[in-house]
This record gives structure tokens, C-alpha cells and sequence, in this order.
């Protein structure tokens, strides 16, 4: 017998966040759930196990991982319509936030069924909380993509927009993402950059993102475990921000192709490359239309 009153109604899938880290941010209403529902739909059924085990609780898991999210999907509906409650948890914080979930909750609304939040432990608010950007908008990225180019790629439309920027990331990846980082937002951008949240080693270092990445690289330490990264929003831009590169642009893509032109005039002024790409195709097309009007004329 459980001393918690049950809440759990059958029909009812419930989206239940697990600690990231510190297993005392563990709350009341999610373990109350996941003791009284039916089942447990787990991301790894060998990591929720270890959580359950801590806590006593017994009841019985399925897989439902990113690989078979889909299929399990219809089977876990069929149990809802059933009368079963289902709880769904990921390995660590809350499901469906750059984890499975996602496809399985939509299945869920889809067939008519009640959707439940059961809140908790999530990296994403946890960073935003402590970064101390008074913006008041937020981008969710998640995790970039693993490679230089693609990452640089889906970096600048990032770059400028006056919201702050949050991404995930991996240790074997984070020296890579931070030269990425300051690539594209330039050296002086202001960035929070926090590791191991709620977990023994958490380590929070807020400055310039050149200076954040200098302090990656000077110590394996701060190269180990899972990161998040809140980018300060954009400030805003001069009234004659438009034009304040022309002068290194011109002359170089009146010699060089558009790449090349960008690069040079990036290592020149320290202007973020996509401003300057940005700029450099205004005033590509700006010259092509000049010399239309004048064969025209």
C-alpha cells in the first residue's frame, strides 16, 4: 500500500521529468506517478531501472526509444484506450526536449487521449535561470549539428536575432562548437556556458565567449560532461550598421569571389562572418543592378 493518494486516472499518458543529475530534485508528484500507473514507458529501460530501484518503486517499463518510438507509439494508444495510465520518462530531465517523447505524445492527442505534464528537472531552465541575460525573449536550438560547416551553416541566422540563444551540447564536441560559436558571434558576445547541471562536478562560467573558450581549452576538466550554452541576445544594431564594413568589403569583392572576400574582410575587422556575408551579397546584387540600369540606358 502507497501513503501518497493516487492521482493517476486510466486513458491518461503522463509526461514525467526525472532528475538530470542530483536525485533529490526528484518531486513528490512524480514519483507518486510513476508508483500508480500501469507502466512505464522508458527511453532505457537499464537507466529508469537504477532510478526505480533508488526509490523503491516496482512497476513494470517498456522501451520507447528514439529507434522504435513510432511503432510503440499505436501500441501504447491501444493500452490507453484500454483504460491503462502510462507514464513516460526519459534517461534524465524531461522527455521530449531534445529526447524521445515527441512522437509518442502527438500519437496520444491524435487519438482523442489525455496528455499530462508532470514537471520537474530540465537543463534548459535550469541554465536560463542562472544566466542572467535580462532579455526577454529565448531560442530553444538543442544540439547542433556534429560537423564544422553544417554547424557554421545553421549558426548564422542565429547570430543576429535579438532573442537569447540556448544549445546543448556533448563533451567530445564542445571544443569545436565553442571556435564554432565564437566564428560566427564573434569574440566579445556574452555567453553562459554551464556544465554538469545539479551534478557534483556543475561548473557555471559566464563571460565573452572567447574568454569561455580559452578556459575550455586550458582545462580537460571543463571538457567532460553534458553542457548547455545561453548566448546573450544580439545588441542592437547602429543606424549605420548596414554600411559599416563597406569600406574592407569593397575592394575585396571587386578581386575576389564572395567567399574569399568574406573570410579576408572577417579577419580584418572581427565582424561576424555572417554579417559580413550578409552585407557582401547586398552589395553583390546592388552592383549587378547598377550594371543592368546602365546597359539599359
Amino acid at each position: 500500500m502507497h501513503t501518497e493518494p493516487s492521482e493517476v486516472s486510466g486513458g491518461t499518458l503522463y509526461v514525467v521529468a526525472t532528475p538530470i543529475g542530483n536525485l533529490q530534485d526528484f518531486t513528490p508528484r512524480a514519483l507518486n506517478i510513476l508508483r500508480n500507473v500501469n507502466v512505464i514507458a522508458a527511453e532505457d529501460t537499464r537507466v529508469t531501472g537504477q532510478l526505480l530501484k533508488h526509490f523503491g518503486i516496482t512497476t513494470p517499463m517498456i522501451s520507447v526509444r528514439e529507434h522504435n518510438e513510432r511503432s510503440m507509439a499505436d501500441k501504447i494508444v491501444a493500452r490507453l484506450q484500454a483504460g491503462d495510465a502510462v507514464a513516460q520518462v526519459s534517461d534524465a530531465g524531461t522527455p521530449a526536449i531534445s529526447d524521445p517523447g515527441a512522437q509518442l505524445v502527438a500519437a496520444v492527442h491524435d487519438a482523442g487521449l489525455k496528455v499530462v505534464p508532470i514537471p520537474g528537472a530540465s537543463a534548459l531552465t535550469s541554465a536560463l535561470s542562472v544566466a542572467g541575460f535580462t532579455c526577454a525573449h529565448t531560442l530553444f536550438y538543442g544540439f547542433l549539428p556534429p560537423k564544422t560547416r553544417q554547424r557554421q551553416d545553421a549558426l548564422a541566422p542565429l547570430v543576429n536575432l535579438p532573442y537569447a540563444t540556448v544549445f546543448y551540447e556533448a563533451p567530445h564536441r564542445i571544443l569545436d562548437t565553442m571556435a564554432d560559436l565564437v566564428a560566427c558571434f564573434g569574440a566579445d558576445r556574452t555567453a553562459l556556458l554551464a556544465r554538469e547541471i545539479t551534478k557534483t562536478f556543475e561548473t557555471l562560467k559566464r563571460g565573452p565567449l572567447s574568454a569561455l573558450q580559452s578556459w575550455t581549452e586550458s582545462d580537460s576538466n571543463q571538457q567532460r560532461g553534458e553542457f548547455v550554452i545561453v548566448i546573450d541576445a544580439a545588441p542592437p544594431a547602429p543606424a549605420d550598421a548596414e554600411d559599416a564594413h563597406d569600406g574592407v568589403l569593397l575592394p575585396l569583392l571587386a578581386e575576389l569571389p564572395v567567399k574569399q572576400a568574406v573570410a579576408l574582410a572577417q579577419k580584418i575587422s572581427g565582424a561576424p562572418r555572417n554579417a559580413l556575408y550578409e552585407r557582401a551579397l547586398q552589395l553583390k546584387a546592388a552592383a549587378a543592378a547598377d550594371d543592368e540600369d546602365g546597359e539599359e540606358d
